[in-house]
């Protein structure tokens, strides 16, 4: 489980195949920041922009690690098959504070942003979601986008999608890599874990409640 809280910017240096076929994964060394790896082990969960991965190998004295991604999973997110920045979080402690919302590390669907422009000192960020996640977005309600957790402000229903707009902080513009998206960009969603079981409660049928 994580938190939605970045607590490091990294940035993927190598990706390197698997495998000669499409059915193949990758594997990913990137760097981290100074100090970031000093309490991670092999075989932790840390999350790279918003999907939960394995460290698969370990080098803390030069502030890297590898993940290798499943073809299903890069099928199904989106900023992990390239060099450049990427968002990273530790996997949630029993002791940790919740400064997020509760996020399961899974990618529900891929976002692509319609507009992301300064306004005031802030900076808001629209991002047409898929259809089928248009019921688990609700004003005020809370949304992943890279691994970050953020709150909706508006929300706007069409035949393309679900349009959501998220006002951005200058802290979470420099301390993470949301500030290199710009429209067109395609994104990492995940849902609010309690809207999915909510749905699921008020649509299953009487016998499986």
């Amino acid at each position: 489980m994580f938190t939605g809280i970045i607590t490091g910017q990294g940035q993927i240096i190598e990706v390197a195949a698997l495998g000669a076929t499409t059915s193949h994964g990758k594997r990913l060394v990137i760097r981290a920041p100074e100090g970031y790896l000093d309490d991670v082990g092999l075989g932790d969960s840390i999350a790279l922009n918003g999907a939960c991965m394995t460290v698969t190998t370990l080098s803390p004295d030069t502030r890297q690690f590898t993940v290798d991604i499943s073809a299903e999973s890069l099928l199904k997110t989106t900023g992990l098959d390239t060099p450049g920045p990427i968002n990273m979080e530790k996997a949630l402690r029993a002791n940790d504070r919740l400064g997020g919302h509760l996020v399961s590390g899974h990618v529900d669907g891929l976002g692509q942003v319609t507009h992301f422009a300064q306004v005031g000192e802030s900076w808001e960020l629209r991002i047409m979601a898929p259809r089928d996640l248009g019921r688990y977005l609700a004003y005020k309600g809370s949304i992943t986008v890279n691994g970050v957790s953020l709150t909706v402000n508006r929300i706007a229903d069409s035949a393309d999608g679900c349009e959501v707009s998220i006002n951005l902080i200058p802290h979470t513009v420099e301390n993470t890599a949301l500030g290199t998206l710009k429209a067109g960009s395609r994104v990492n969603l995940e849902i609010d874990l309690i809207a999915r079981y909510v749905e699921r409660m008020v649509t299953a049928p009487a016998a499986a409640r």
